[in-house]
C-alpha cells in the first residue's frame, strides 16, 4: 500500500467533491472515510486510476451520508447523482484549498491543522502525536475549524501570505512522533510553488531548504544542541543548499522582494561560509535592515542585534538591542551572549540562568543552563 500516493492525492479527491457540491465538513468526512476503504481493499485489488477510485468512492460516501440525513434532504435534490466511474478530469483545486485551510477566522493552530489533515492527508492521530496533544483534543479542534470555515466556496482568490505563515508554522513544529512535520511542510510547500509562480512562496521553500539542510548538525549524540558557530558542517546537506540557493536566487530576481525571501538570503549567506569565522556578517546585516523595512519585527531587530555584535562588536550589539522589550521570546539568551561577548562573565552568567528559566523547551533550557554552569566555573 502506497500512503504517499494517498497523501498526495488527498488534495485533488476533496477539492472535487467540494466542487461538485459538497460543503467541505462532509467532503473532507467522506475522503477520510475513502482513504480508510483505500487502505483496507487496495492491498489485494489496487484500482488502475488510484484517484479516479477515491472520486467515485467518496462521492458515493457523501451522497450515503447526506441521504441519511433527513435535516439534509434539500440539499439532496441539488446534488447531481453519482457519475460514473472512470477517468477523471484533470482540475487540481489543491492551491484554493491551502486558502480554504488558512481562513482569517481560523486560529493559527486551528488553521495548521486543517492544513495538515485537508491538504497533506494526515490522520487526526499523526496530527495529535506530531503536537503532542491528545487525539480527542485535536479531533476537537479539526471539527471546530471545519465548522467555521463551512459555506465558503472555493470560488476567491486568497492571501498568499496567510498561507505562507501557516506552512512556516508547520516546519517550525519540527519532528515528533512518527511525522515529521519540517520534511511534511518542504512537502506542501512544493506543492504549493508547482500550483502557483509567486517569488515568496519560492523564498519560503528556499529558507526551509536551507534551514533543514542544517538539522543533522544540530543536536549531538546526546540530544543537546549544538549551536551555529559549533556545528560540523562537513554534516549540512549540500543538495539541499543548493537547490535552495538556486531557488532563492530565481525568486530574487524577480524583484519583488518579501520577507520569507529576505530570511532566505540571511540563511544562504550562513549555508555559503565554509567555517563560522568566514560568515559575511556585514551582509547579514544589510539583509536584517531590509527584513527590519518589510515587517519591522521586535524579533527581527532581536536577531539583528546579534548580527551587528559580530559585524561591529559587542559594544554597538548592545546598543541595537537596548531599545527592545526585554519580555521578548530569547531576549534574555541573546543579552547573555552580547554581555559575555563583551567580557561581563557575571552579568552573562546571570542572564543565561535567567534565560534557562524561561526557556520553552528542555533541550534549550538544558543549553542555557550549561552556558550558565560554564561561565559560573571560569569565574
Amino acid at each position: 500500500m502506497d500512503e504517499a500516493l494517498l497523501r498526495s492525492l488527498t488534495p485533488h479527491v476533496l477539492s472535487i467533491l467540494v466542487r461538485r457540491g459538497a460543503d467541505f465538513a462532509a467532503a473532507e468526512d467522506a475522503v477520510q472515510d475513502a482513504l480508510v476503504e483505500a487502505l483496507r481493499s487496495w492491498r489485494t485489488e489496487p484500482p488502475r486510476d488510484p484517484k479516479g477510485w477515491l472520486i467515485t468512492v467518496g462521492w458515493r460516501k457523501f451522497l450515503d451520508t447526506t441521504r441519511s440525513d433527513a435535516a439534509r434532504r434539500r440539499r439532496e435534490d441539488s446534488v447531481d447523482e453519482e457519475p460514473d466511474p472512470g477517468p477523471t478530469q484533470d482540475v487540481d483545486d489543491t492551491l484554493q484549498l491551502y486558502f480554504l485551510c488558512a481562513h482569517p477566522s481560523l486560529t493559527p493552530s486551528s488553521a495548521v491543522a486543517l492544513t495538515l489533515r485537508a491538504v497533506g492527508g494526515l490522520t487526526t492521530r499523526q496530527i495529535a502525536q506530531a503536537y503532542l496533544v491528545p487525539e480527542a483534543t485535536m479531533a476537537q479542534r479539526i471539527s471546530r475549524a471545519k465548522r467555521t470555515v463551512a459555506g465558503t466556496r472555493l470560488n476567491q482568490a486568497g492571501d498568499v501570505a496567510t498561507v505562507l505563515r501557516v506552512l512556516y508554522l508547520v516546519f517550525n513544529e519540527g519532528y515528533s512522533g512518527d511525522i515529521d512535520l519540517a520534511a511534511e511542510a518542504i512537502r506542501l510547500t512544493r506543492l504549493l510553488a508547482r500550483s502557483i509562480s509567486h517569488p515568496e512562496v519560492a523564498g519560503l521553500l528556499a529558507l526551509m531548504l536551507l534551514h533543514h539542510a542544517r538539522r543533522p548538525a544540530r543536536t549531538a549524540p546526546d540530544g543537546s544542541l549544538v549551536p551555529l558557530a559549533a556545528q560540523d558542517r562537513a554534516r549540512w546537506d549540500t543538495t539541499l543548499i543548493t537547490e535552495g540557493i538556486e531557488i532563492l536566487q530565481a525568486a530574487l530576481a524577480q524583484d519583488r522582494l518579501g520577507e520569507f525571501q529576505a530570511q532566505a538570503a540571511i540563511a544562504a549567506l550562513h549555508a555559503d561560509a565554509r567555517t563560522a569565522a568566514e560568515t559575511d556578517w556585514p551582509q547579514i546585516v544589510e539583509w536584517y535592515d531590509e527584513l527590519a523595512e518589510l515587517t519591522d519585527s521586535p524579533i527581527v531587530h532581536l536577531n539583528r542585534a546579534v548580527a551587528i555584535t559580530e559585524a561591529d562588536g559587542p559594544r554597538a550589539g548592545l546598543a541595537a538591542l537596548a531599545p527592545l522589550d526585554d519580555s521578548l521570546p530569547r531576549h534574555t539568551a541573546v543579552a547573555a551572549y552580547l554581555h559575555e561577548r563583551d567580557g561581563d562573565l557575571d552579568a552573562a552568567a546571570r542572564l543565561y540562568a535567567e534565560a534557562a528559566a524561561k526557556a520553552p523547551n528542555l533541550a534549550e533550557r538544558d543549553h542555557l543552563t550549561r552556558q550558565a554552569a560554564r561561565l559560573n566555573n571560569r569565574a
